[in-house]
């Protein structure tokens, strides 16, 4: 792809969420998620597999629909209370419309339809931004107009999204696939809490993406696209397959690593809510999402390849990989001692 280009489309990507998550009004924040979607397309598209168009094709049919129903909510609330303020969302028709808008934006159950083959379609950098940063600005809209949402729809569809991720996942062969139910998953989580603690939907947020992020690091490093060339990466880096099992149990929510602290929360607060069978149910869930992180933990870093074939170590990589790949694997590993700091971050 021409550096050019790269960087025009990385710039837009940065401004359209950075108009989204600062906008008061509707329209700027529809426009913020367009300029977004623009922006990524030439980049999912841009090794021209035919794979990659059908992904890009995907993508911008599913984003417009979206955009569309988004911007039709904010006028009809806007009719009928004559707000375009996001935080004056209070026609129910109006809420249920972008209930279902930033639904499909974020790829919730019964909406994911497009977002496993869109990330299977794109390259492990552009998955990283489809998986993290794209999912931001609709986050923040969420964030925004909790208070008018309709609860019973969303512990509907968080729960669908935890029980859909954790099962779609089991029989996946392709790293990209089972990391994009992982998502699907962890909004489940998300979505959950949102009614009732919005922070705590924000603080899982950047969790994750500090975890999956480290993810997306290391696969991109030992060039992993399946389970089954990940049983090589053990005899390229050993240490960093070591340290990538850490990552993946840190991302199944297992104590004492860093994803445990969301999960932790979000269960004690469904509890203080009186919420105690939702929080038993979604728990049970993510038992599901357990086995497929410890299948990829033991694909990396216990079974090695059928032949003796001597690999060369990859002693020398790209400085700036290996400095994020570092960061984002000690942060998702080691922040769980930290966590009375972390809660004050919203």
């Amino acid at each position: 792809m021409n550096p050019q280009a790269k960087f025009v489309s990385t710039i837009s990507l940065l401004l359209g969420t950075s108009i989204t998550i600062s906008s008061n009004h509707w329209v700027m924040a529809w426009a913020g998620l367009e300029i977004n979607t623009l922006a990524i397309l030439p980049l999912i598209s841009k090794s021209h597999h035919p794979r990659a168009i059908e992904a890009s094709t995907k993508y911008f049919l599913v984003q417009a629909t979206a955009s569309t129903l988004l911007l039709f909510s904010s006028m009809t609330n806007a009719w009928f209370s004559g707000q375009w303020d996001i935080t004056q969302l209070t026609h129910p028709m109006a809420c249920t419309l972008l209930t279902t808008a930033i639904s499909i934006k974020l790829g919730l159950v019964p909406f994911h339809f497009w977002f496993p083959e869109v990330l299977q379609g794109s390259t492990l950098s552009t998955c990283l931004l489809l998986a993290t940063i794209m999912k931001f600005p609709p986050t923040t809209l969420f964030y925004l107009t909790s208070p008018s949402l309709n609860p019973t729809l969303l512990s509907l569809m968080a729960v669908a999204s935890v029980a859909l991720g954790g099962w779609m996942g089991l029989n996946q062969t392709q790293v990209r696939k089972i990391l994009a139910f992982s998502s699907i998953a962890h909004l489940g989580w998300m979505t959950i809490i949102l009614i009732y603690n919005p922070n705590l939907t924000l603080i899982t947020f950047y969790l994750y993406t500090m975890t999956t992020s480290a993810i997306f690091f290391t696969l991109n490093v030992t060039n992993t696209l399946k389970l089954s060339t990940m049983m090589t990466a053990w005899t390229k880096i050993p240490s960093l397959a070591s340290v990538f099992m850490l990552t993946l149990l840190s991302l199944t929510g297992l104590p004492p690593l860093t994803g445990f602290l969301p999960k932790w929360l979000i269960i004690m607060e469904l509890t203080k809510q009186e919420l105690t069978m939702m929080a038993t149910i979604i728990t049970l869930l993510s038992l599901l999402g357990l086995f497929f992180y410890l299948r990829l933990a033991y694909c990396a870093t216990i079974t090695l390849p059928p032949n003796f074939t001597n690999y060369m170590k990859q002693w020398q990589t790209n400085k700036l990989v290996n400095l994020l790949t570092t960061t984002f694997t000690t942060l998702s590993i080691m922040l769980l001692p930290l966590s009375p700091m972390i809660l004050t971050i919203p």
